[in-house]
Parts: C-alpha cells; sequence; structure tokens
C-alpha cells in the first residue's frame, strides 16, 4: 500500500478534519474495507505566521521542505500541505521534495473549471487573499477571481488569525462573513465562493442553505489526494 504523508499543523482543528476525511474518502471508495496508510507532520502554526508577518518567506519554504523530507524518511510515497497559505512558496518546495506533492491550488481549480464556474469570489488569511498564486492558477483555467473589499479582508484575516486557528467558530463571525459572501455574489456576480482557508469550512458548514455555493478546498482536496493515492 502506498503512504500518503501530511504536512499538518497549519491549523490543527483542520489537519483533524483532514484526517478523517481521507479516512473517509478513501473507504468509500474502497468499500471492500481496509484504511489508508496516513503520515502527519504537524507543524508549528505559530511559527509560520511569524515568518509570514515577517515576509521571511525563505524561511517558510526551508521550514516546510524540512517537513516534507521528515515525511519521506516516514515512508510517504507522496504528500500534500493540509492549508492554503503556505502554498505562497509551493512551488519551491515541490522543487525540493522528493515525492510528488498534491496542490490544493490546482485541485480547486480544476474543480471550478469542471463546474463549469466562470467567476469566482476568494476568502482565506490575508495572505492567500493578497497573494497571486490563487488569481494565477485560476487565469490559466479562464476563470475570474474576485476579492472581498479591503475592509472585508482585513476583518476576514483577523477573525482567522485571532478566533479559527484557536478553535474558535462563534456565530458572529458566521453570519457577517455570510454577509460578505451575500454582497460580493450580489454586487460582484460571484457564481461561488473558494473557502480558500481550511478552517473556513468548520465555521460555515453547518449554515444551513445559505442560497450561496460554497467550494470547500478541504474537501476538494480530499479527493485529488485519495485519488492520487489510489491512481
Amino acid at each position: 500500500m502506498r503512504t500518503i504523508g501530511m504536512i499538518g499543523g497549519l491549523g490543527p482543528e483542520s489537519t483533524i478534519d483532514y484526517y478523517r476525511s481521507i479516512i473517509a474518502r478513501y473507504r468509500a471508495r474502497r468499500p471492500d474495507g481496509g484504511y489508508p496508510h496516513v503520515v502527519i507532520n504537524s507543524l508549528d502554526v505559530d511559527k509560520g505566521i511569524t515568518m509570514l508577518d515577517a515576509g521571511h518567506l525563505d524561511e517558510l519554504t526551508d521550514y516546510l521542505a524540512s517537513g516534507v523530507e521528515v515525511l519521506v524518511r516516514a515512508g510517504a510515497d507522496l504528500g500534500f500541505i493540509g492549508a492554503n497559505t503556505p502554498h505562497l512558496v509551493f512551488d519551491e518546495v515541490q522543487r525540493r521534495s522528493a515525492i510528488p506533492l498534491v496542490s490544493i491550488v490546482r485541485a480547486t481549480s480544476d474543480c471550478a473549471r469542471a463546474l463549469g464556474l466562470k467567476k469566482v469570489g476568494l476568502f482565506g488569511t490575508g495572505f492567500t487573499m493578497g497573494a497571486s498564486f490563487y488569481p494565477k492558477e485560476f487565469q490559466r483555467a479562464g476563470i475570474a477571481l474576485v476579492l472581498p473589499k479591503e475592509s472585508e479582508r482585513e476583518f476576514i484575516h483577523r477573525k482567522y488569525i485571532g478566533e479559527l486557528l484557536k478553535n474558535q467558530f462563534l456565530p458572529e463571525t458566521r453570519m457577517e462573513i455570510l454577509r460578505i459572501a451575500h454582497r460580493m455574489k450580489a454586487e460582484d456576480g460571484v457564481e461561488a465562493l473558494i473557502l480558500a482557508g481550511t478552517e473556513l469550512p468548520l465555521l460555515l458548514r453547518d449554515s444551513g442553505e445559505t442560497g450561496i455555493e460554497f467550494l470547500d478546498t478541504t474537501a476538494i482536496h480530499v479527493v485529488a489526494i485519495v485519488d492520487a493515492l489510489l491512481g
């Protein structure tokens, strides 16, 4: 059996969600039984955020690449980073990796294209919303990407770092993020919102009928990971 290696801890709650989801998806694909072989290297999210705040992307690259090396030594045949923001340096980490890495950004772009979407919004950390890795990937797919207003981006980032990464999922935060989503649907004409932060689905999954489509990057990534594992 092939082994999948996960760079987790970025943050811890979404790592737990990934693990459960990978097992469920694997067993759905393999109803005859069995469980996937998963190795998790849980990194320090606070250390990563400090590097991002300081703009030290070389240090972040080294940190993630070293994390992947641990997975390789543990026997991983392929790997992934269970978060969106670290994809700021994904290409360099992949270049230095001895195993293929499954990109959450590429998987999400492929999913949006398969759904026939032409214009989508992007939610995530301020680092993700301010970076070019999502716009570039979606531009290649022929899909327009719309960001929230600056004040809305600041709100989402503040709540993400201050609440979601600390396992705080508050109803008032959910309501405000849904309000932003509906504004973008009405004013910007987005057909769906990319939850490009793996804690955002944990906040929004129990929202009921919202009237807007969300692309859960964790769920999309898990499908691509299990496909790669069984491929």
